[in-house]
């Protein structure tokens, strides 16, 4: 017997959206995509994993950044755009990332009682980034210590000696400057002697890597009015509302440093500086 009413439209999936149910698919090199909410259609020309970003071009070259997630249409259906799966390990190098032999699966050696101190994570975490296989040989610690202005205080706790040598790397050590001054004033002081303090011109650290390892001309300069880490993101175009964002930031610059080369000179010396002055006897 035929239903004369049809079928029972609520046993279906009447929610389904006309184009159908995004689903997940990898933001490819290449890839055509639409953004919905803007309606910007372009081609996928870079892809972030640490700001969770990728990169689209339209057809009369312009650019604009998006978030990795839903919100795309690929060949006119829905998707949720994911970071590409990464290749395999590459091959041990032959070198460190500082330039030096590589010496693979040695043991670090037990800290020596001499530190290299840095202002913060981010100077941490680059000097660990190019050269961290070098201090485990060594056996030198790095420490941040959240700002110069305590300096001395930390000197005092740390008790300086010809075994306990200190090397001190600064932001922005240039004459006439408060770092200046209170590197001074400790070279000048009883611990003298036994601390090296020496510094680099850039404003922070993320200056310390070559502008064009991320595809840019230049460093953008930010007035001092503003808080300089937010300013370059918001210069860039990258999210910058709290310090997860800033954080995320950091990750991204930090992942186009590969070895020494990725790095301004002007830090290189400094550091190398500093790694001999409190490994040699």
């Amino acid at each position: 017997m035929t239903d004369r009413y049809g079928s029972d439209v609520l046993s279906t999936d009447w929610r389904k959206p006309r184009n159908g149910r995004a689903v997940e698919a990898a933001a490819e090199i290449g890839a055509v995509v639409e953004e919905v909410t803007t309606d910007w259609c372009g081609e996928i020309v870079a892809v972030d994993r640490d700001l969770h970003t990728l990169t689209l071009e339209d057809r009369r070259g312009k650019r604009r950044t998006f978030p990795l997630g839903p919100g795309f249409l690929l060949e006119g259906k829905p998707v949720i755009l994911t970071a590409p799966v990464r290749s395999s390990a590459p091959k041990k190098p032959t070198r460190t990332a500082s330039g030096s032999v590589a010496v693979h699966d040695a043991k670090a050696r037990v800290a020596r009682a001499s530190r290299i101190f840095v202002e913060g994570r981010h100077d941490a975490e680059l000097v660990e980034r190019v050269w961290g296989d070098d201090l485990r040989i060594e056996g030198v610690v790095v420490e941040y210590l959240g700002g110069v202005d305590d300096l001395a205080d930390h000197l005092v706790s740390f008790k300086p000696g010809p075994e306990r040598k200190v090397g001190v790397l600064v932001d922005h050590l240039v004459r006439g400057s408060k770092e200046s001054r209170i590197a001074d004033a400790i070279a000048r002081g009883p611990h003298g002697q036994h601390v090296r303090i020496v510094g680099h011109p850039f404003v922070d650290v993320w200056q310390a890597v070559k502008p064009d390892r991320l595809g840019l001309p230049g460093w953008p300069t930010i007035p001092r009015s503003i808080e300089w880490k937010k300013g370059v993101c918001q210069h860039l175009g990258w999210p910058h509302r709290d310090q997860a964002d800033i954080a995320r930031a950091w990750q991204h610059i930090l992942s186009k440093v590969q070895s020494y080369d990725d790095l301004e000179p002007a830090l290189l010396g400094r550091v190398e500086e500093l790694i001999d002055f409190v490994t040699v006897d």
